[in-house]
């Protein structure tokens, strides 16, 4: 390192500054005369000042010492300081500089400094302009803690490199889940590539890098050839001097770097510097790199520390002596002096503590954009890190970086989300091949990409993840390690997005960034659809058990019994058959057993009867019987309407413990994504149930990809009923909107997201983001689900039941074609009863034994069917005959009839007419008699 020794001699006046102050600098041979002419500056541009020293003038000498030696430099500071000096400044070799500072204190001469310090403890006469490796350090922890890394790699060239960040490395004893790794650069060699290449191929992103200023740019280079300069490596250099490289072979690449900068050339003073002395130098050649700037800025720190000591003190000045060891008595005043007095310089304010050190120090953060670093904001000791970039210009940052890449998007195929198109029959593989992605493939999610790329402005391709899962840990117990699938492209930088139904987990968020959810659903039941028992035609039967069947009717039986009874133990129910004769002995029951039966009937069957209870004690049990038909009637209404019009398939399974309660329906779900491991991770009792039923089944009940979901969907359709698969409720609605005989069991199990996944650390997370919130907003993200889950690919229109409709209420034959059979029993046992009646009525009152039973049933069907027969019934005499009846019929066109009275009190009319009246019994009575 260059090294600089400054003498200042004042001549002896009797108050104030002399005339002329005299500089001395001391410079390290075969080093660069980069401080030198900033020295030079400096005193020109005091001299040329008359704002400062206005009574003084000053002027330098320059001298060499051998670096390292630190013999000839005692000897030579000797030599400079016996005329009387001020202070002295440098050098910058840690060797040499020891020594000078040894004879400054022993001679109370203030020893200003602009080297890199490590020590904790000042010399008493020392003053160091450059900032301490503490304060530094202290802002590099407090950037890593800004920005939230997780990880990072140390990258160091010596020892003073991990000096310089002490503070960082005891970052994660207070900084929770930091993880920091310490690698070397190898000594002895430029060639860095080895060991950035094992760093590019892991998952860390993060690197803090402290080496020479020289190295900066080949580090770089060939980080560049490894595929290390992208979006998502961070370099944090620990050089105070990054904007000084050239970063022109970077301009269009994403590569981010940051650093800390001491001297701002947006300042006046630094503008006024540069254009009086312009510079196009490089590097450490240029004007305001950090070393030239604090030698720049350290004679003008003196400079203005003599201008106010000038104005309120007088200064003696005497000879000193090295061998004599005598102090310079006014030497404590000009030590205060310097650290009382404050000013703004090149390397912004400056003001020391007691102990020496700088203090409240400002850095500015500065980070690469477009080939050259510029300010984003600065660092503060007691305020830490403060980004004064807008939203906005990071924004318009952003989208720079991302107009000009085309990002790579991760996918399986998955329906509705990625799916092969329908091509023309006869397509083969080869053909397929040859197209373009999305000339091949379409779907949900490939809109979502292609919408959110028209919102946030970027391009893009598609590629499909070869082994075709979603991504999970190689080894489980170590989720931060490698992973496979589109998980493991993204963090091996392969892919830059990776969209499918993706849920947003918290083992795979601990291993990439993900958007806000594009999609909410959760875990659901699939299941197979039951096909309903054909319809019985003694469905009308089944609002009620055999056993309300049963009593119901024992019921009936028994009300009639007891009405029948409890009529002919009440007087009140006796009535005198003759109303005209009121001394009648005789009196009648109307409530027969058979007129009890046909009440208990008529109740029943809500149709009424003409025979009523006349006694209280019947009537309280006919109130009773018809309070209990109309319950039982309104009951039966009631359950009749909802087992003949329901059509939903009986299932005794509806839910996750209905699974649970039963063995035989086995139980599934794809065995490496985020409803396994919801089920593994959960404690509430059911779900524990089923994932131990389902890690423990024979033959397995897990899916595995590709097409896990596919497989599952298969499964249930398969087994008939014999297999339930566990899956996303959003992939269920799919299908089942398409197959109709598919349904979900219960509602969802959890809630979840699906959203887009990037590379840890991505720069493009907060972008993409806030697109897919705008997609929400506007309404888009809905319309493309109902486009693909209502309209594409059969949608509405289910696979195998094109009419398929909701439930219809109409009821079928089928439903209530017993209630027919019960009509047509009723009539063919109403024919068989009026037969049986004739025949018994025939043997009883036979007027011809010779003429044939079925004859004269043939006579009666005539005469019931004859439309010229009205009310009224000729009656057979004894004697007459087939023919008789046959003329007698015949008759009837040639003359007028003779019909009888209907109530005719005359009862010889009566009994002399040929007719009977229908409906009259009285006759029958008079002809017995």
């Amino acid at each position: 390192m260059l090294a600089t020794l400054v003498l200042i001699s004042l001549a002896t006046v009797d108050a104030g500054l002399p005339d002329v102050v005299k500089l001395v600098s001391l410079f390290d041979e075969g080093q660069d005369n980069l401080q030198e002419a900033a020295f030079h500056h400096a005193i020109e541009m005091v001299n040329e000042d008359r704002t400062i020293l206005t009574r003084s003038r000053v002027s330098y000498s320059v001298s060499k010492l051998p670096a390292g030696d630190s013999f000839k430099a005692s000897k030579k500071i000797c030599e400079l300081v016996q005329p009387g000096v001020v202070s002295v400044f440098g050098p910058i070799s840690s060797g040499t500089a020891s020594h000078i500072q040894s004879v400054t204190d022993a001679l109370n001469v203030p020893h200003m400094e602009t080297r890199w310090d490590y020590t904790t403890r000042r010399s008493p006469f020392s003053i160091n302009l450059h900032p301490h490796p503490t304060m530094l350090s202290k802002a590099y922890a407090d950037y890593v803690e800004k920005q939230g890394w997780n990880s990072l790699i140390i990258l160091y060239e010596n020892e003073e490199g991990l000096v310089r960040l002490q503070e960082l490395i005891k970052l994660p004893n207070t900084f929770t889940g930091l993880k920091i790794t310490i690698m070397q650069l190898e000594q002895g060699t430029m060639d860095f590539r080895p060991m950035l290449k094992a760093i590019s191929n892991g998952p860390e992103t993060y690197l803090v890098v402290d080496c020479d200023f020289n190295k900066v740019e080949e580090i770089l280079k060939q980080a560049h050839e490894v595929g290390m300069v992208d979006d998502y490596h961070e370099f944090l250099f620990t050089s105070l001097d990054l904007d000084k490289i050239t970063l022109d072979n970077y301009m269009w690449t994403g590569v981010n770097i940051t650093g800390f900068r001491l001297a701002d050339p947006s300042t006046p003073v630094a503008q006024y510097y540069e254009k009086k002395f312009p510079n196009v130098g490089r590097g450490k050649k240029h004007n305001l790199y950090s070393t030239n700037a604090l030698m720049y800025y350290a004679v003008w720190f003196l400079a203005r520390a003599l201008n106010n000591l000038d104005s309120v003190q007088e200064i003696a000045i005497k000879p000193l002596s090295c061998e004599q060891k005598s102090k310079w008595a006014d030497g404590e005043k000009v030590l205060s002096m310097l650290k009382d007095v404050e000013h703004v310089g090149l390397t912004g304010e400056i003001k020391f503590n007691d102990d020496g050190f700088r203090t409240e120090l400002t850095l500015d953060l500065i980070e690469h954009h477009m080939g050259r670093m510029r300010k984003t904001g600065y660092w503060k000791e007691n305020v830490g890190v403060n980004i004064t970039q807008t939203s906005a210009e990071a924004g318009n940052v952003m989208q720079e970086k991302l107009q000009n890449k085309t990002l790579r998007v991760s996918t399986t195929t998955q329906d509705p989300y990625v799916m092969e198109r329908i091509h023309p029959e006869g397509t083969t593989i080869e053909a397929k091949n040859r197209m373009s992605f999305n000339e091949r493939y379409e779907g949900f999610c490939m809109d979502v990409i292609y919408e959110l790329a028209k919102e946030v402005r970027f391009k893009y391709e598609f590629h499909m993840v070869p082994d075709g899962s979603y991504g999970s840990p190689k080894d489980k117990s170590n989720p931060t390690g490698a992973w496979n699938g589109m998980i493991g492209e993204l963090r091996t930088r392969q892919a830059d997005l990776a969209i499918v139904d993706l849920t947003i987990t918290s083992i795979r968020q601990s291993a990439a960034d993900f958007t806000m959810p594009f999609m909410n659903t959760g875990v659901g039941i699939l299941y197979k659809k039951l096909k309903p028992e054909p319809p019985s035609i003694w469905s009308f039967m089944l609002p009620f058990s055999n056993e309300v069947w049963l009593y119901t009717t024992t019921t009936y039986l028994g009300v009639s019994i007891l009405l029948f009874l409890m009529a002919r133990l009440t007087p009140y129910e006796w009535e005198n058959p003759h109303p005209c004769e009121e001394d009648s002995p005789q009196r009648e029951n109307t409530l027969t057993i058979k007129n009890a039966l046909w009440f208990g009937t008529g109740s029943f069957l809500c149709q009424g009867c003409d025979i009523l209870p006349k006694a209280k004690s019947t009537r309280i049990i006919a109130i009773s019987w018809w309070l209990f038909t109309l319950i039982m009637i309104s009951s039966y209404t009631a359950n009749l309407a909802a087992f003949l019009t329901a059509s939903a398939m009986q299932s005794s399974i509806h839910n996750a413990d209905d699974l649970v309660k039963q063995t035989k329906v086995k139980y599934g779900t794809y065995c490496c994504g985020s409803t396994a491991a919801f089920f593994r991770g959960s404690t509430i009792p059911t779900y524990t149930k089923i994932n131990a039923f389902m890690e423990s089944a024979k033959p397995s009940v897990f899916t595995k990809p590709p097409d896990a979901n596919r497989k599952g969907l298969e499964r249930v359709q398969k087994e008939e009923g014999g297999y339930a698969f566990f899956m996303e409720a959003a992939a269920i609605e799919y299908h089942v909107e398409r197959k109709c005989d598919l349904t979900q069991l219960g509602g969802l199990l959890d809630s979840k997201g699906y959203g887009i996944a990037l590379p840890p650390g991505s720069p493009y997370t907060r972008a993409m983001t806030d697109g897919v919130l705008r997609l929400q907003e506007k309404g888009k993200l809905a319309e493309l689900k109902t486009k693909w889950w209502k309209k594409e690919r059969m949608g509405n229109n289910k696979d195998g039941c094109p009419d398929d409709k909701p439930p219809s209420a109409k009821l079928g034959i089928m439903n209530l074609g017993g209630v027919f059979i019960v009509l047509v029993g009723g009539m063919i046992m109403a024919c068989f009863v009026a037969c049986c009646e004739f025949i018994w009525k025939r043997r009883r009152s036979a007027v011809d034994e010779n003429e044939s039973v079925f004859d004269d049933m043939w006579q009666e069907f005539k005469f019931a069917v004859s439309p010229e027969m009205l009310d009224v019934k000729p009656i057979k005499k004894e004697g007459s005959s087939k023919a008789a009846s046959t003329q007698l019929l015949s008759s009837r066109s040639n003359a007028s009839p003779q019909y009888g009275v209907i109530g005719e009190e005359n009862d010889k009319s009566r009994r002399d007419s040929t007719y009977a009246v229908f409906n009259d019994n009285y006759g029958e009575h008079r002809e017995k008699e």
